[in-house]
């Protein structure tokens, strides 16, 4: 993002001149107010937020085809949205690219922001998850982060949400006493001067975690306190602490898995709520794997 656009932003939040930056916008060319108006009006149960790279099409289209294409669920509503940067070479005044405008009039399930799509700018991407999930979803009573190279069982997850609290819960693969890594050669080094604790508190691993619909606004609050770092499920974890949250481990053990074990068969898929898949498109065999054998055998 260009700094003539980031000193024209309001300085009420404190954490990065991208978190005073971000505003969302909606890819139906003038629609937005009436796309907005969706989750709101038709007051789904679960809202599935999957955050995504502009150019992954293939990524959303697999998603589509699969868990994404589970609209109600033991009778709960839900609904699903790709969440989105920009690409490297646009900026915040530039349209998204044609087929991205396509694809969202196409599917209505695309939300984009202004900041540059990349790994280390993942916080900002989950704030403008919160943000727009407290605007938007007012009578929604969960919503989840869940990355798109992710086997999600939509109905394990909604079968655990209808016995869940309603109030300040957040629960996924809960990591605790996680050692901060100091070695620069780390993907998840953080050097003392960013954040000089030795461990982090108690966080939900960002592959996909589920929280309620109180959680987002007192989260935005809580951001303003605390100093950004780029690894967005431990920033969201210290916002936790901040107010005094912690994540709830699951009812079961098992249920969010972070490896599909070496021995495994098709009931496994029945028995977890969410896996870590090689990618999107090993995606596509596990749900075949999962509809046609396991749900009738298991």
């Amino acid at each position: 993002m260009p700094e003539s656009f980031l000193s024209k932003c309001s300085e009420r939040a404190r954490w990065t001149k991208a978190r005073r930056c971000i505003f969302l916008s909606v890819l139906l060319f003038g629609m937005g107010t009436l796309f907005n108006l969706r989750c709101r009006q038709e007051s789904p149960f679960l809202v599935l937020v999957i955050p995504v790279t502009p150019n992954n099409t293939k990524a959303r289209d697999i998603i589509r085809r699969t868990w994404g294409n589970q609209t109600v669920v033991l009778g709960q509503e839900i609904r699903h949205f790709f969440l989105l940067g920009l690409s490297m070479g646009q900026n915040g005044t530039e349209q998204p690219e044609p087929e991205l405008l396509q694809e969202s009039r196409t599917y209505h399930d695309i939300l984009q922001s202004n900041f540059l799509d990349s790994y280390h700018n993942l916080t900002i991407k989950t704030m403008v998850m919160f943000e727009w999930l407290s605007d938007h979803c007012p009578f929604t009573s969960y919503a989840m982060k869940v990355d798109s190279d992710i086997f999600l069982n939509v109905r394990n997850l909604v079968d655990m949400l209808l016995k869940a609290p309603r109030h300040l819960y957040i629960t996924g693969s809960v990591a605790r006493d996680a050692e901060v890594l100091r070695n620069s050669d780390s993907k998840w080094f953080l050097p003392v001067t960013a954040f000089p604790e030795s461990t982090y508190p108690p966080y939900a691993l960002g592959l996909g975690y589920v929280f309620s619909l109180d959680l987002p606004t007192r989260i935005l609050r809580a951001s303003t306190h605390i100093r950004a770092i780029y690894i967005e499920d431990v920033y969201v974890g210290l916002c936790l602490r901040h107010l005094g949250v912690l994540p709830t481990d699951p009812p079961q053990e098992g249920l969010f898995m972070t490896t599909v074990p070496f021995l495994t068969n098709f009931c496994y898929w029945t028995s977890v709520i969410t896996t870590i898949l090689e990618d999107s498109e090993q995606l596509l065999d596990v749900w075949d794997t999962y509809q046609t054998e396991a749900q009738g055998k298991c």
